[in-house]
């Protein structure tokens, strides 16, 4: 195990990322005192996708044009 305080941390990031990877426990303290672990990722699982299959259907008209909306963005109006 290795205690480095945050200043130390701060200059050798890369080096303590490299020695977390290979296996190694690093410590980074405040003061000698110890406040967190410098651990490897574990990703928490696989995206699902397909969540929302089945729950909502799209119009028919989903791309039609609403001529009050036009007239909002198109309209001559100064």
């Amino acid at each position: 195990m290795k205690i480095v305080n945050i200043s130390e941390a701060k200059t050798n990031l890369s080096k303590l990322v490299a020695l977390v990877y290979r296996g190694e426990r690093v410590v980074i303290a405040k003061n000698n005192l110890p406040l967190v672990d410098l651990v490897v990722h574990k990703p928490e699982g696989k995206r699902k996708l397909g969540l929302l299959a089945g729950k909502f259907s799209v119009p028919d008209n989903i791309m039609a044009e609403d001529e009050e909306i036009n007239s909002m963005f198109y309209s001559n109006d100064k």
